[in-house]
């Protein structure tokens, strides 16, 4: 289980990372809270970190489940696999908003097999 938790720091600190560049993209935009519109670029950051913030409260309690009742293994290589789409879906989006949707269906995918193999795992175990 170990390795679950590093995986899920490793997803916290790519998260701060993204709150962090939403406070850069914020300076250098000249844009100051509360106000969350005006430039694109500071509307599309807000989105990748927001969008984020949604995933994640779904995707961690998913990863430790799936891990308790299926394999931790696993569940740490979905939970990176769900970082790298993170990355990708923030570097798309910066790029342009259609370019997002590579990095959120890997991400999504990665999300869907923690969730539906959390259920499985638990509902078994309880059998």
């Amino acid at each position: 289980m170990a390795i679950v938790a590093a995986v899920i720091g490793i997803i916290l600190l790519e998260y701060l990372v993204f709150i962090m560049m939403v406070g850069a993209t914020r300076g250098k935009s000249g844009i100051q809270a509360p106000a969350m519109t005006g430039d694109p670029k500071l509307e599309r950051m807000l989105r990748v970190q927001l969008n984020t913030l949604e995933q994640i409260v779904v995707v961690i309690p998913a990863m430790w489940i799936f891990a308790t009742y299926v394999s931790a293994a696993v569940a740490a290589g979905l939970g990176l696999v769900f970082v790298l789409g993170r990355a990708l879906y923030c570097k798309g989006y910066l790029a342009a908003a259609e370019k997002r949707g590579a990095g959120f269906a890997i991400g999504g995918l990665a999300t869907i097999v923690l969730v539906l193999g959390s259920i499985y795992g638990s509902v078994a175990a309880a059998l």
